[in-house]
């Protein structure tokens, strides 16, 4: 299998990065990234691109599966338009020019509270995109709606706050279905579940996340 990566930088496409090349079953990574970084794998082809100049590098969108972990937050973004341009527009572009180029299967991360009725613009953007995707022409989609993410050394202080407000809740019986998730157990679960799963369409919510993963962390 040849994988193509969007977000490979950032802590879930970071861990899922990590796995596919421990992957016997992947011969080769390719991932898009905005900056140059120091990683050197046999299996692993790395391009720095400019997202805002697609053309000038969508021949290089080729592969069996493309994973789109892309994105940011309003505070880094600046604005609700920047956020915009990272979380929809980029992503919505690369799966466009992925299916134009016959790659397979698209894998995509996206909210737990993804819709387009949302009155909330994140969750709002989210299902607008998770739309998109389903015009296009992947023969497999996996959409994840994964619950607050744990990120190892995260700096987002009210992220950590969550997380940790979750946790106590979880302690005690409340909200398990939102239990935080590990970025390492995402990408175990995307792995798992792309390798699981023929042609078609399919959708995970927080609790068919921890059914796929639970066997390993048992």
């Amino acid at each position: 299998m040849h994988a193509l990566i969007i977000g490979a930088t950032g802590a879930t496409g970071r861990a899922l990065l990590e796995q596919l090349l421990d992957d016997a079953s992947v011969e080769r990574v390719t991932v898009f990234i905005r900056n140059k970084w120091v990683l050197y794998h046999k299996k692993l082809t790395a391009h720095v691109v400019d997202f805002n100049q697609l053309d000038s590098w969508k021949h290089l969108i080729v592969g069996d599966v493309l994973f789109s972990c892309l994105g940011t937050t309003r505070k880094a973004a600046g604005s609700k338009a920047g956020q915009w341009l990272v979380d929809y527009t980029y992503q919505a572009e690369c799966a466009r020019i992925a299916s134009e180029n016959q790659v397979s299967a698209y894998v995509l991360v996206s909210s737990v509270n993804a819709s387009e009725a949302s009155s909330f613009f994140y969750s709002r953007m989210k299902g607008q995109l998770e739309t998109y995707i389903q015009t296009l022409s992947f023969a497999k989609v996996l959409v994840f709606r994964p619950p607050i993410l744990i990120r190892k050394n995260s700096d987002r202080r009210l992220e950590v706050l969550s997380v940790s407000l979750l946790k106590t809740l979880n302690s005690i019986g409340l909200l398990r279905t939102q239990a935080p998730l590990a970025t390492e157990s995402l990408a175990t679960a995307m792995i798992r579940s792309l390798q699981a799963h023929s042609v078609g369409f399919y959708l995970f919510n927080p609790t068919d996340i921890q059914k796929i993963i639970s066997p390993i962390e048992e």
